[in-house]
């Protein structure tokens, strides 16, 4: 994969893209200069002798207490230590990554006062695969995502542990292992280091990049649902979406009419059909999935934006001499673009599983019973319903919106919070249900397909279907359906189902 360069400011969503899956990276060197004049500042606000916070006083509730200047080395390293709370599973690495390369494109503005060699492991870190073990839990979103940073920053002074190739080691041991040394923190770098939004953000950026391969799959599983059903095109008529005028609704349907072009099965039954109008879950496709669309691409923005930002506290700057003390860190941003994500995420699924629940039912399809040739003796698809509609009803309970909790914390010093964090960690588990129920829609709506041989789809959703025909065979009797899930999930979730439609369906960012 192509080296992504991060240029601080001007680091594009499909770069942050590309990092999540697993493209290399690097600092720009450009930042040089700007960083060494950050840290350079620091020194000189430090010998005017004013109180300057997180820099020679304490932190949060603490920040009255004056530090000396012989224990201000001893403050970094303390801060680091003592806000590594975190608890619960590991993170996963690729959010880690990204969190990592975000915190780099952070310092390499010049606003943080941390010292280059900082910066150089960080980025060594990440370029020698040395990811450190974060736990997933015990960030608010404001004062920043400071355990989970805290966990990042303990390794950077050789304290944790770090993965290696899949192996967790203890953190000065890999750092040894890969040629690189722990680091002395000197002042405001301790809290410049846990101080941000990168691991929220990581974990927004990471569930708005699966969701968005979750809308484009869903698209393609909707028109092949529709052509199973014989469902009519009719609603994907441009006339009808340019009288409301949503950009997303418009493209949706521009996506779902070209899906369907040039279908036997639509051809079928384009005339004398007795049937006036489809199921919303056919009809209003445009309107649902265009509506998700609108919202990922606002929540797309806020994230890019937030991603280029500088979310320390306090910021320096070097041209005064100045720190300055503000709420950058503060994660509403993320929170409300995190529960716009869990909204989309949910509504995907939803759609998607009342279409597989319409395809069983023979009174809605005109199909055999479960999509099944011998109902009765064989149960065909009655059970994945189900499983798709537990796994729709577990995201709607955790589609309530986090960002309107809130709970005092540092003895009511930081007395609100987003709760950003927890709201865009669910993302990659709810992403990873609805894969699965578009995976079960896929399987029933490629079975209700095969009885309408010999007539054929369109050459796309032709395709799709044989895509799946070509690992999973057509369902006659029943027989272990996990397998069969399991293969039509990864298809989603490698992109093999989205990259058949290409450039037919309209992307996120």
């Amino acid at each position: 994969m192509n080296i992504v360069v991060l240029t601080p400011s001007a680091v594009t969503l499909a770069q942050w893209r590309a990092l999540y899956r697993g493209a290399p990276v690097r600092l720009d060197p450009a930042c040089a200069p700007r960083i060494a004049a950050s840290a350079a500042a620091v020194a000189r606000i430090l010998a005017k002798g004013a109180p300057v916070y997180g820099i020679n006083t304490g932190f949060g509730k603490l920040a009255s207490v004056r530090i000396d200047n012989e224990d201000l080395a001893t403050l970094q390293r303390n801060i680091v230590l003592s806000h590594a709370a975190g608890t619960g599973a590991p993170s996963p690495v690729p959010i880690i990554r990204l969190m990592m390369a975000l915190k780099l494109a952070s310092l390499g503005q010049g606003a943080s006062g941390v010292q280059p060699a900082t910066v150089a492991l960080l980025e060594a870190m990440l370029d020698k695969g040395l990811t450190p073990v974060v736990p997933c839990q015990g960030s608010v979103g404001a004062s920043g995502d400071l355990a989970p940073l805290s966990h990042m920053a303990a390794t950077m002074i050789g304290v944790g542990e770090i993965w290696v190739e899949g192996v967790r080691l203890p953190a000065g041991e890999a750092l040894a292992q890969a040629g690189l040394a722990p680091i002395e923190l000197g002042p405001k770098e301790g809290l410049a280091l846990l101080n941000g939004t990168q691991f929220s953000a990581a974990n927004a950026l990471g569930g708005l990049f699966e969701t968005e391969l979750l809308f484009k799959s869903a698209l393609v599983t909707g028109a092949l649902s529709t052509e199973a059903a014989k469902g009519s095109d009719t609603p994907f008529d441009p006339r009808i979406h340019a009288l409301r005028r949503h950009a997303g609704q418009m493209e949706t349907a521009a996506a779902l009419r070209t899906l369907m072009q040039g279908s036997e099965i639509r051809a079928s039954h384009l005339e004398n059909d007795t049937r006036v109008q489809d199921p919303y879950c056919l009809r209003c496709q445009p309107q649902v999935m265009g509506a998700v669309l609108d919202i990922l691409r606002q929540a797309a923005t806020t994230l890019e934006i937030e991603a280029n930002g500088v979310s320390d506290n306090p910021l320096i700057f070097p041209e005064t001499d100045e720190a300055l003390s503000g709420g950058n860190f503060h994660a509403e941003p993320v929170a409300f673009a995190a529960d716009m994500i869990a909204l989309a995420i949910c509504e995907i699924g939803s759609i998607s599983e009342r279409r597989t629940a319409m395809l069983v039912d023979p009174a809605l399809s005109g199909l055999p019973a479960f999509l099944t040739p011998r109902p009765g003796l064989n149960s065909g698809f009655m059970i994945p319903q189900v499983t798709a509609a537990a796994l729709v009803s577990e995201n709607k309970q955790r589609a309530y919106p986090a960002s309107v909790d809130s709970i005092p914390t540092s003895a009511n010093q930081e007395d609100h919070v987003s709760m950003a964090a927890h709201g865009a960690r669910r993302l990659l588990e709810m992403a990873e249900n609805a894969s699965a129920v578009i995976a079960i829609e896929y399987l029933a709506a490629a079975q209700a397909i095969d009885f309408h041989t010999p007539l054929v789809s369109s050459t796309v959703l032709q395709a799709v279907h044989v895509c799946l025909r070509a690992e999973v065979p057509r369902l006659t009797d029943d027989r272990h359906f996990h397998p069969d899930m399991e293969v039509a999930n990864r298809l989603i979730r490698s992109g093999a189902l989205a990259a058949i439609a290409g450039d037919l369906l309209p992307g996120v960012a």
